[in-house]
């Protein structure tokens, strides 16, 4: 099974896909702990000093690993079949991680967004899934070359035939299971 995330602050889309690129499960999974500010980096309120910007910083993405970790395992739990690869929207692999560096632009309004993938990445990485990237601006003409005659049956109809929702995030989520099995994916001991 081939896992899609089309994520958001503090949530995602999940979409899993069979090897004949048939919908198998779709859901909303958490990323973070109720009561967590979800952006930390952007955070809003007072302004935070360096010392307490970083305390902040761990205490949410420690927050976003155990809400994270248990949407994984619940999501594997509930699949006949393992799961073998998790598709994430790319992010720079050069992105800073001193957080004063994200605190400015132009990483700024990218930081937080980047840090669920990372930790998405980190936890499917032990888990043994492939990690593989993909260009949100491309992945559904990606998907489509592959799909051919196919492509409006997989990517469109599903909203027909499992009934709501089935929005952009889900053909995206989709789109990417499909681009990640007719592409390299990074092995899960490797760092994307």
């Amino acid at each position: 099974m081939r896992v899609g995330i089309a994520h958001h602050f503090g949530w995602a889309v999940a979409v899993t896909a069979s090897p004949d690129h048939r919908v198998v499960d779709r859901r909303r999974i958490e990323l973070i702990e109720p009561g967590m500010p979800t952006a930390p980096i952007h955070h809003e309120g007072a302004p935070l000093d360096g010392a307490a910007l970083v305390e902040l910083v761990d205490q949410v993405r420690a927050s976003a690993a155990r809400a994270t970790s248990a949407s994984l395992d619940e999501l594997a739990s509930a699949l006949q079949k393992p799961i073998i690869s998790i598709s994430l929207r790319a992010w720079p692999h050069d992105f800073p991680q001193n957080i004063a560096v994200q605190r400015r632009a132009p990483y700024e309004s990218r930081a937080d967004s980047i840090m669920y993938r990372q930790i998405l990445a980190e936890l499917a990485r032990a888990r043994g899934w492939a990690i593989h990237l993909y260009d949100a601006k491309t992945v559904e003409s990606e998907a489509a070359r592959t799909l051919a005659d196919r492509t409006d049956e997989v990517l469109h109809a599903p909203r027909k035939t499992l009934g709501p929702p089935w929005t952009k995030d889900h053909r995206m989520a989709m789109a990417a299971t499909i681009a990640a099995a007719g592409t390299h994916t990074t092995p899960a001991s490797a760092t994307p």
